[in-house]
């Protein structure tokens, strides 16, 4: 009898502990995204709009603070998370192939892309190269030429670093065109895109290589013009008018993908709510809508599909850094 009583009082204090274990489960307080550069640049847009969605949505109490962290192309970033902030619950980082690039590339402190958990992705955004409003070059085989033929005359700032995506994204554009030697195209690297923007306005670069939604204001605003985007085909709504690089004999596509990850050390119960919530963003009306006026096409993967797709594209982008001559 006293074996019997014994076994149901550890069977009584088990399931009172698992039924307080249960009562714990996550509840967001100070949400926050990190940003990976400066405002107004395609990380900053992932974290503003997507948290200006999950306040409308109700889906996170308050609002997500945004916080920019520039520096290493996103590596100042992942750092800071991984060495200072791994159990912190309450936080996302925008993220995209430029992030995959940087791992891919052995850019970031430790390179290993499982140091960090991968919520979910908000969409694709297609590459382009645009140009100040009043400059002289018109069309994408024109800037290509101009470089073949004065390849100092011609300058391309772009918001990730050197052997970035955006920097891939004109060297294969430049190879496409019949540039052999990609290394004579003269990239400048700002922490960015916003602020390689200005700087295509001052004059001091002749060309921006970035992605549609980080340009979509400096394109409404008439400041810039974009003379090529990289996609199969001309986008829906804003930026229907301008053409691919395929249509102008350049057979080139540059995808970005966009989304967040979390620390490393996060419980699971945060981690489903923030897979959950990102996922509830990609649904609604709402981000639909923000895509549409963005110029993001569709990519919607949540939990162990995005972690599955994010080890896929550091691996395709470490073969075509091989390809290009960026790594051994």
């Amino acid at each position: 009898m006293i074996i019997t009583r014994n076994k149901n009082r550890l069977l009584l204090a088990s399931l009172a502990l698992l039924a307080s274990t249960s009562l714990q489960a996550y509840e967001p307080e100070n949400t926050e995204c990190i940003a990976p550069a400066d405002p107004g640049g395609g990380w900053d847009f992932t974290c503003r709009q997507v948290g200006k969605t999950m306040q409308d949505l109700e889906a996170i109490p308050g609002t997500l603070q945004v916080t920019n962290m520039s520096g290493g192309g996103g590596g100042v970033a992942f750092a800071a998370v991984v060495n200072k902030r791994n159990s912190d619950n309450d936080l996302i980082v925008a993220a995209s192939s430029a992030t995959a690039t940087r791992l891919a590339q052995g850019a970031y402190p430790g390179n290993d892309m499982s140091q960090v958990r991968w919520i979910g992705s908000v969409g694709a955004d297609y590459g382009i190269i645009a140009v100040a409003q009043d400059s002289p070059i018109k069309t994408l085989p024109e800037l290509l030429d101009q470089i073949k033929t004065d390849p100092r005359s011609v300058a391309i700032a772009g918001g990730s670093a050197v052997g970035g995506w955006d920097h891939l994204k004109v060297l294969l554009a430049a190879n496409k065109a019949g540039i052999e030697d990609v290394r004579t195209v003269k990239y400048v690297a700002f922490d960015g895109g916003g602020e390689a923007i200005t700087q295509v306005l001052g004059g001091s670069v002749q060309a921006f290589t970035g992605d549609a939604s980080e340009a979509k204001g400096f394109v409404d605003s008439g400041d810039i013009r974009v003379i090529a985007v990289l996609a199969p085909e001309r986008l829906a709504g804003d930026f229907a008018a301008f053409p691919t690089a395929r249509e102008q004999g350049v057979d080139v596509i540059g995808a970005n993908w966009r989304g967040f990850y979390a620390p490393g050390g996060m419980s699971d119960e945060a981690y489903d709510y923030w897979v959950e919530t990102v996922g509830k963003v990609y649904a609604s009306d709402e981000w639909k809508q923000e895509m549409a006026d963005s110029g993001l096409a569709p990519l919607d993967l949540q939990g162990d599909d995005f972690q599955a797709f994010v080890a896929d594209s550091v691996a395709s982008i470490t073969e075509l850094s091989k390809q290009i001559g960026l790594i051994k």
